[in-house]
Formats: structure tokens, C-alpha cells, sequence
């Protein structure tokens, strides 16, 4: 999931070279030859209709993912069928918000207002924003995200997500893969409501910019005092692929009220040793440039960086590192 994006699609479809074999795993045939992908549709498409030979693997519990589009397969463009074991779904565990979690979900709630259209990543910070949300006052959300985690679960049967006010694929759940629960997989299997898209459409700046109040919810690893984040290593230990972080900051830019947010835990452990993770300058790999970068937030509050000179940049992202950091970034500053 790490890998997915705008950009690896762009790379399967025409840039990079073609795979000689799809392997590819799907739900049963369905009466008219169609075989579901599943609850991933964001490159499968591209790489099948690039390679020379297409092997499925059908297994009973996969679930039969509604589109959007390039969400299935027809049995003419298959070349073998293999027999699964029919294991179950890998379920990821449902991780237990922490402390700064819970700190900066109630933050970003306090910024989602009826209507927003909700982008979540995966983890402790999506989960618990999802949960607050279920029980708040708001009304008629809608859902445009690369990932559908078990929060968006809770939230459409609190009926919290309608996708009423969306500007296109109304009523619609847009997502591209879905990891989480076997709760989650049982709520795709079947539903009209959600809408599997190739992650070309879904990552897309364009797309997603089309509907009003995008909100768009990333982590990070590191973020330095000029506002650029760094999601992807820890100098040159690598430790995830670009995913679609920059392609939804970017939607939310363009969206008509709409807003993005990074979230961060202000501080990590190394060693026994407390680090700060604002920095005076990122070491590792620029995830997003500083020129799109909306709002940072950590659990000491909300940094809003867009439209403010380079100080002022500095001085709100100062003021929500960890107080123990404080002084030295403004020495460094």
C-alpha cells in the first residue's frame, strides 16, 4: 500500500516496462464471466491489460467489490485459473489509538464540518477521528480515499456518510483498496454504496479536487521549519513508499473549502533517547513540497502554514513541537 499512487499507476500503464505475468488473486465467476478483483482495484487493470499472460487465483472469501470501474475481469482475457486454498482475508488488527492520537483527532474534528469529504489514511490518528466523528454532530460526509479503513465503516452505519453534498459519484464511497477488519471486507461485499476506481482516478489531483471540503488526513515522519514533510525514510533508511499523500494534499488544495492536514506525533523514541520530529531541516526523503502543505498538526496543536511567509512558518510549527524542543528550534530557526 505504501507504493500505491497517482504515479505507480502512471508507471504500469506506460512508463515503466510491461509485466510478462499477471497473477492476480479474484472473488468466483460471477453468471456473465466476470471474475471481482476484490478490494483492490488500484493497478490490477493496468498491469493486465500490459501483460502477456493472466493467471487468477479464485478464492471463496474474497469479496465481490462493486465499481466505479476496472474493478473486474472477463474469463476471454484469461489464460489460466488456478484453485485457491481458499484462506481467509488478511485482517489487520485494529490498532488502539494512543494518547497523542486521541490529542490530534479531537483537533482535526473541531475542523470537519457537514459535507466534508473525507480522505483517512490507516492507523491510530484515522481510526480514532473516525470514531469521534461517529458519535458527533455532523451530518451527510462524504468518502474520496485511496485506502477504506474500518472507521468509514462506523461512520456510514451511524449514518454519518451519506456522500450527499459530493460534487460527482454522489451517494458513492470512492476508494481503490481497502485493508482492515473482516468487518470491513463483509461491508464491501455485494454494497452499492462503495465504489472500487483504478487508483488513476482515485489519486488523481484533478478528481478529488472536484468535490467541495475535501479533507485530506496523512501522517509523517518529519517535518522541517520551512513546512516540507518527509513520510517515507529516517535519513536513508527507507520505511515507506510515497503512497497517494502528495496527490490528495494536492486535491484538497484545489477543492473548493477544502483542507489538508498532516498529522505527526511531535516526538519519536530512539534508543531511550526522546527525538523531536520537527526539525530544523528534513533528513530523509521530501515527501511533500513545502509550496502544498496546508496545515501540520501534532498533538500540541494545528500549525497553519499555507499563504504565511517563511517566519511565520516557523513560528507556528515551533510552537506545536514538544515544549522540550523548543528553545533549541528556535536557536536553530
Amino acid at each position: 500500500p505504501g507504493n500505491y499512487g497517482q504515479d505507480h499507476w502512471n508507471l504500469i500503464r506506460g512508463f515503466g516496462h510491461a509485466p510478462n505475468v499477471a497473477f492476480i488473486k479474484v472473488a468466483p465467476m460471477d453468471k456473465h464471466g466476470f471474475f471481482n478483483l476484490g478490494p483492490s482495484a488500484s493497478y490490477e487493470r493496468a498491469t493486465i491489460d500490459r501483460c502477456e499472460i493472466v493467471v487468477v487465483e479464485v478464492n471463496t472469501n474474497v469479496p465481490r467489490c462493486l465499481g466505479g470501474n476496472h474493478e473486474q475481469l472477463h474469463v476471454s482475457e484469461v489464460d489460466y485459473i488456478v484453485e485457491s486454498s481458499n484462506e481467509p482475508m488478511t485482517a489487520l488488527p485494529i490498532v488502539p489509538p494512543r494518547a497523542e492520537d486521541e490529542a490530534i483527532a479531537n483537533l482535526l474534528v473541531g475542523e470537519i464540518e457537514d459535507g466534508s469529504c473525507l480522505q483517512l489514511g490507516i492507523g491510530g490518528i484515522p481510526n480514532a477521528v473516525g470514531k469521534i466523528l461517529a458519535d458527533a454532530d455532523i451530518k451527510d460526509l462524504g468518502c474520496h480515499s485511496e485506502m477504506i479503513p474500518d472507521a468509514y465503516v462506523d461512520l456510514y452505519e451511524k449514518g454519518k456518510m451519506s456522500g450527499a453534498q459530493k460534487q460527482i459519484d454522489r451517494y458513492k464511497m470512492v476508494y481503490t483498496f481497502a485493508m482492515g477488519s473482516q468487518k470491513l471486507y463483509d461491508f464491501l461485499d455485494d454494497n452499492p454504496a462503495c465504489a472500487a476506481y483504478p487508483v488513476g482516478y482515485t489519486n488523481h489531483p484533478f478528481i478529488i479536487s472536484q468535490n467541495d471540503k475535501v479533507v485530506s488526513v496523512n501522517n509523517a515522519l518529519q517535518v522541517d521549519l520551512f513546512g516540507q514533510v518527509c513520510s517515507e525514510s529516517q535519513g536513508f533508511r527507507h520505511i515507506s513508499g510515497t503512497g497517494g499523500q502528495l496527490d490528495f494534499t494536492l486535491g484538497a488544495t484545489f477543492s473548493k473549502g477544502g483542507k489538508g492536514f498532516i498529522c505527526l506525533h511531535s516526538t519519536r523514541q530512539r534508543g531511550g533517547e526522546l527525538i523531536s520530529r520537527i526539525v530544523p531541516a528534513v533528513n530523509g526523503i521530501v515527501t511533500c513540497p513545502r509550496s502544498y502543505v496546508m496545515n501540520i498538526v501534532t498533538e500540541f496543536g494545528i500549525a497553519k502554514l499555507k499563504g504565511n511567509p517563511t517566519y511565520e512558518i516557523a513560528e507556528n510549527l515551533i510552537a506545536i513541537a514538544h515544549p522540550q524542543f523548543q528553545d533549541e528550534l528556535i536557536m536553530k530557526a
